[in-house]
């Protein structure tokens, strides 16, 4: 990217403009032979306010353009406090985006629709708003998600009900721009997730992935009207007569820092997401100020594309995207043996930008340092009580804004593998089921990172593990000057 953060903290792996506010991932759509992804952008600030749509691109998912900001509000216009969540289809040679609209006084967000013609660079709003009103008994309504079912056009938007469930409500159309309302597609009372967390009572981003046969998986965000933004939730299941029959919900990612997963169909039929991965500096609650960041001057990252698949037990399962491992250089660390509790295993130094793969038995496990003394660390470890696995950030930022806590990946007996992907300051974990975990933590000190094999039980755990240095995305920054600067 040609203007970078000064921060360390900064990503070079994870897709983000070099200053100000990032949240949701907009508008995910393979359109002219490129992959679209716009992403919910403050230009003016690193705080939660003056939502437009950035816009990023790639023809590989490996080499991306920053491209100028695609929707920005009109003053005035229906979405004059914010151009906020949605997606975008292709259709007829045209992208078609779809977005939330913001407006002071207005407690829910009507459906705007806009049109572009030249690839994603320009758009022309549609004259009027495409779902003016929330359906009877919604307390809550925003982000609608696209896609195409045969001859017709489907639309979910995101719901809280009067009677206190979370929901997607649907919609139908044959030309894009006249919608009828066909009611729920799902609907929850709040339930708790495996894990930690519950469905809560508002949905938001309510995504759908269908998968042949019937089969599907809804996504939603869970949304507190008091706390807010919470966590992440899916439901594997089936369609019946227009409607959602769910399965039991289930955790999408196991970690405390990822939300509003949003999907696109390639073209070669795999199923990406993306995902925003907040800050967990010294804000109070997610979206709040933070002084820290306003020191540094930005604020959130996308994930890592994922690939998403349905297990045939029922699961949602996900991985890094292939492409991600074609950006593995050298090889630092290949190493097997045995760690014990009173003599970890010294495997060597690794970069800040890295993915790792480690075979786990029952209490072992990983310690990043990232300082002289070794206090200042982040583990990975399988707890011999329940085999689960803990990724703890306690002790990994000597800075005391930074926060803490330890969040736990479900794991099967016996042997547990793990992919793991740092990059600066968030760890992506993935277990060989296609669990996930993601959480951000905020190393201070200038050591070189190294790697250490623990164990968390009295006998010797055997470990087997390979790390690889990883390329940082190459961004072509194309927007105009004004907007560098900004």
């Amino acid at each position: 990217m040609s203007t970078q953060a000064r921060d360390p903290h900064f990503p070079q792996l994870h897709l983000r403009p070099p200053r100000h506010w990032l949240n949701d991932p907009n508008g995910l759509v393979f359109h002219d032979g490129y992959y679209h992804v716009f992403f919910q952008y403050n230009p003016l600030s690193a705080r939660h306010s003056d939502m437009h749509w950035g816009h990023f691109r790639s023809p590989d998912l490996l080499t991306w353009e920053l491209l100028p900001i695609a929707l920005a509000p009109t003053p005035g216009g229906e979405d004059s406090e914010g151009v906020w969540s949605g997606n975008a289809v292709e259709a007829d040679g045209e992208l078609i985006a779809f977005y939330s609209a913001k407006h002071t006084g207005r407690w829910y967000q009507p459906v705007a629709r806009a049109v572009s013609r030249d690839g994603g660079l320009t758009f022309t709003k549609h004259e009027r708003l495409i779902v003016a009103e929330p359906p009877a008994g919604a307390t809550m309504f925003r982000d609608p998600y696209v896609w195409r079912d045969g001859e017709r056009w489907r639309m979910l938007v995101g719901a809280a009900l009067d009677d206190g469930r979370g929901a997607a409500v649907q919609y139908s159309s044959t030309d894009l721009t006249d919608w009828a309302y066909q009611g729920i597609f799902l609907a929850r009372a709040p339930e708790p997730l495996p894990g930690g967390g519950t469905t809560a009572q508002g949905w938001e981003c309510a995504q759908y992935a269908h998968f042949g046969d019937g089969r599907g998986a809804v996504l939603i965000s869970a949304w507190d009207p008091h706390e807010g933004a919470l966590c992440t939730a899916a439901w594997p299941g089936h369609e019946e007569g227009g409607t959602f029959v769910a399965g039991s919900a289930q955790r999408l990612d196991h970690g405390p820092d990822f939300y509003a997963p949003a999907l696109l169909p390639a073209a070669d039929g795999r199923w990406l997401m993306w995902a925003w991965i907040w800050e967990a500096r010294d804000e109070e609650r997610v979206g709040a100020r933070s002084e820290w960041t306003d020191e540094v001057g930005w604020a959130g990252m996308l994930s890592l594309p994922r690939e998403l698949t349905l297990g045939d037990d029922g699961t949602v399962r996900q991985r890094p995207a292939r492409e991600v491992e074609r950006m593995r250089g050298e090889r630092r660390i290949g190493a097997t043996g045995e760690a014990r509790a009173d003599q970890p295993a010294v495997l060597g130094e690794i970069g800040r930008i890295c993915d790792i793969s480690v075979r786990l038995e029952t209490a072992g496990g990983l310690r990043l340092i990232t300082d002289v003394a070794g206090s200042e660390y982040l583990d990975i470890v399988r707890e011999p009580a329940t085999g689960e696995v803990v990724v703890d950030r306690t002790h990994a930022s000597l800075d005391p804004r930074a926060k803490g806590g330890s969040w736990r990946l479900p794991a099967q007996a016996g042997p547990v593998d793990l992919r793991i992907v740092l990059d600066h300051s968030v760890a992506e974990v993935f277990t060989a089921e296609g669990q996930a975990l993601t959480l951000r933590h905020y190393p201070v000190g200038d050591a070189p990172w190294r790697l250490q094999a623990i164990s968390a039980g009295t006998a010797p755990v055997p470990y087997a593990v390979e790390a690889w240095d990883l390329a940082g995305l190459p961004i072509h920054d194309k927007r105009p000057e004004s907007e560098r600067t900004s």
